[in-house]
């Protein structure tokens, strides 16, 4: 529960068809099972005291009477136990008959939720049986105890802030006005599902779509418990679909045709960062809601979700080429309306070897096939100078020759050397003066060319570059339209690999293959024994660490210490801990200092969810301080 996780458990016991004494001793051991393994949210299937398909035996007093007797020793049962669960079981109210989710807590039945859309359509005919539930609760003595009963109830819990639950019945789902939607808008950040979906072919498909679908339309957790097993497979069989998801991804789901159950860790904090930068959520439901408080015990959950360690890059082969094609064309077709809004037809890139400058001519020869324009229109330029080695200017050289480019070379040494006796600045002194002298003056060849020829600078820092301030102010820093801005290091290499591994083309390939196995420079220091001496993850960390930061403190607001955690086990067995912690610190120090360069960023296409444009994602001063993050960082390598 600390860190906003809280772990959920879809439960589907195999039950007997009328037997709700069986029922519910089933329902008090799996729910011991899941209480023993962490979970603080328990949901049973839709009327499993009694089981879905009874048919007109829900009419019958004695198995109603039964059920209710049941119900009361399921609540019991909870008592001790720290979880909030939901069963489903028939329930009379004024002559009519609803199909009703229990919320049990420490041995007390707190609420009634009854089922609002009662299907009567192909095989269902619960409308032979069920009445539709109220939305505004109304009282209802239950064993001697008034308690609400109807759809808009949530339960708040008072000891974890964020944590309210609202629940659901099956149908409520499947329909256009779902309850869900007045829950979510009234607060609550986790729906209880609790269903009796049968199975038929592609239906599984369809119910995970809508679960994904809930989960990311009302930014909540949602936790969907399906019956199974024991059901009656006189007509239908059902299969015990359970899913979690939370903010349109599913956690987990069981393989069907079974009574498992299956854990999530639901992260609350998340759920509430989406929804406060959404800016557009909140308004009032359309009519009145009871909240039922309760209470769990403050503990950290054993967390048992998993973590990307590169959140920016699918891990499935197929999807993250799909991911690649679709990004390349997002800049290909970015860059494409400025030259048509332009009327230009020529472009410079500053090309190293390096895989920012591989990345930006990819995808500038992109655009001008998009255009219909002569790739020659293209100056590739190298422009070595103290620190370049043969092997990236030899890359940067075949590659502007594979591609059809106009390649074209300027020593910058002279310039460089001339530039420095000016200012008084010794070659032999290596230090920042030494290294953003010669990034500004490639800039400033860049620009000069363009002048001379019409045409643009394409920038090629990435969007990594940009969170760490590692950019030459008014050197690499600036161009006339930034395509790679949008992304960061981890998914540069990926698209060049992509593009590797699908040109059709043996020669450009291999050049590309031999650009990704040379490490990240930026070539400003003299090599050693003609090898690169400068490598950037030497001295600002590990690039995959660093964007991992990024993305869980921008997408979702993690605090250091949420961040180091998942970082952790993200990381397992390929960083040490205090790896990892020195690298985080260094993070938000250069983030919140560096914020002066993204002020007056160039212009560049977004291509993912978090982005860093002033005039986009990121409206941050660049004076904030970074007290309250750094503190925390230091707190965590203080041991407290």
């Amino acid at each position: 529960m600390r860190q906003g996780f809280i772990k959920v458990a879809a439960v589907t016991p195999k039950i007997k068809v009328a037997d709700p004494v069986y029922n519910g001793t089933q329902i008090c051991q799996r729910m011991e099972e899941a209480c023993a393994r962490g979970a603080k949210i328990i949901v049973f299937p839709e009327l499993c005291i009694t089981g879905y398909t009874c048919g007109d035996l829900f009419m019958q007093q004695l198995l109603l009477e039964e059920a209710s007797r049941q119900l009361l020793r399921i609540a019991e049962a909870t008592a001790g136990r720290d979880a909030l669960v939901m069963v489903g079981l028939p329930m009379e109210r004024e002559g009519r008959l609803y199909n009703v989710a229990a919320v049990l807590w420490q041995g007390q039945v707190l609420g009634l939720v009854p089922k609002a859309n009662i299907p009567s359509y192909a095989e269902f005919y619960e409308g032979r049986h069920f009445a539709q539930g109220n939305r505004e609760p109304v009282p209802f003595n239950f064993a001697g105890k008034e308690l609400p009963f109807g759809t808009n109830i949530l339960f708040s819990c008072e000891t974890m802030h964020g944590l309210t639950v609202g629940c659901e019945i099956c149908e409520d789902l499947w329909v256009a006005d779902s309850p869900g939607t007045d829950h979510a808008l009234k607060g609550a950040t986790v729906i209880a599902n609790l269903s009796a979906s049968n199975e038929t072919v592609g239906k599984d498909a369809y119910r995970e779509m809508l679960v994904k679908a809930a989960s990311a339309r009302l930014h909540c957790g949602y936790v969907y418990t399906s019956a199974g097993e024991g059901e009656s497979t006189q007509d239908q069989v059902f299969g015990g679909h359970n899913l979690i998801a939370e903010n349109g991804i599913v956690l987990e789901q069981v393989k069907r045709f079974g009574c498992e159950t299956i854990y999530g860790d639901l992260d609350i904090e998340r759920i509430l960062y989406d929804r406060r930068r959404m800016g557009t959520f909140g308004q009032e439901p359309r009519s009145a809601y009871v909240k039922v408080p309760f209470s769990l015990e403050a503990e950290e959950t054993r967390l048992e979700r998993r973590f990307n360690c590169m959140p920016f890059v699918p891990g499935n082969l197929v999807r993250r080429r799909r991911r690649c094609e679709e990004i390349l064309s997002i800049q290909a077709y970015g860059l494409k309306k400025r030259y048509e809004h332009t009327g230009l037809t020529r472009a410079v890139v500053g090309v190293s070897g390096g895989l920012d400058s591989t990345l930006a001519l990819l995808v500038t020869v992109r655009t001008f096939d998009l255009l219909g324009l002569d790739r020659k229109g293209i100056s590739a330029v190298t422009m070595p100078c103290f620190g370049t080695t043969d092997r990236t200017y030899e890359n940067a050289c075949r590659l502007a020759r594979i591609l059809g480019a106009t390649l074209e070379e300027v020593d910058i040494r002279e310039a460089v050397e001339v530039h420095f006796r000016e200012i008084g600045q010794s070659l032999s002194c290596h230090d920042v003066t030494y290294e953003n002298g010669q990034a500004r003056e490639r800039t400033q060849v860049l620009m000069d060319l363009a002048n001379r020829t019409n045409a643009l600078v394409i920038g090629t820092g990435d969007m990594s570059e940009l969170a760490l301030g590692w950019a030459t102010y008014n050197g690499d820093h600036m161009s006339m339209y930034g395509v790679n801005a949008g992304v960061p290091k981890t998914l540069v290499r990926h698209l060049v690999k992509y593009y590797a591994d699908t040109c059709g083309d043996s020669a450009l390939s291999e050049v590309l293959e031999d650009i990704l196995d040379t490490p990240v420079s930026p070539e400003l220091l003299p090599p050693v024994d003609g090898v690169i001496s400068q490598k950037t993850e030497d001295l600002v960390g590990p690039y995959e660490l660093h964007d991992f930061f990024l993305y869980y403190m921008l997408r979702w607001g993690y605090p250091p210490a949420k961040t180091y955690r998942v970082a952790k086990q993200a990381f397992e067995g390929q960083y040490e801990d205090k790896v990892i912690l020195k690298w985080l610190k260094t993070f938000y120090r250069r983030f919140f200092t560096q914020q002066f360069k993204r002020s007056c960023l160039p212009d560049g296409p977004k291509v993912g969810s978090v982005a860093l444009s002033p005039r986009g994602d990121l409206r941050m001063p660049s004076d904030a301080s970074m007290a309250l993050w750094v503190a925390e960082a230091e707190k965590l390598a203080a041991g407290e």
